[in-house]
């Protein structure tokens, strides 16, 4: 009896969990360049224009990091998902936010985090997004 009471408890957290984080999952939307442009002049008002303290803002703004697990490699992918390499990618990010990982300078954990993933192609991918707003105009 009381093995199975276990197993109900332990299947009740799994299903709550679950369905906390499909919740969070479902509330988070692609940024548009756009957005990108909105919230990167606020962090820039915010952050008295200090580059690793206005990028942090950015990119909590953007849902695409916290300060206790740094940068969301599946949500950064998922934006660039049109060049068909999520998993490489993801790789990427998970590493470079593993590298630099510092949780007592967490400005300077995203600014390094985010120059060693876009040191490479990824790089010129973000140039790319970025750019979408100016032909917009």
């Amino acid at each position: 009896m009381n093995h199975l009471r276990l197993e109900i408890i332990c299947w009740s957290c799994l299903l709550i969990a679950m369905a906390v984080s499909t919740e969070a999952a479902s509330v988070w939307k692609l940024p548009t360049a756009q957005m990108v442009y909105e919230d990167l002049e606020k962090c820039r008002q915010e952050s008295l224009e200090e580059d690793a303290a206005t990028l942090r803002c950015l990119v909590k703004k953007l849902g695409l990091w916290t300060d206790e697990s740094g940068y969301n490699a599946r949500r950064i992918a998922k934006i660039f998902a049109g060049h068909n390499q999520m998993e490489e990618l993801m790789l990427v990010v998970e590493h470079c936010n593993r590298m630099e990982q510092d949780t007592s300078h967490l400005d300077d954990w995203a600014f390094l985090a985010y120059r060693c993933a876009t040191s490479g192609q990824f790089g010129h991918w973000v140039k790319d997004f970025m750019s979408q707003k100016e032909v917009e105009r």
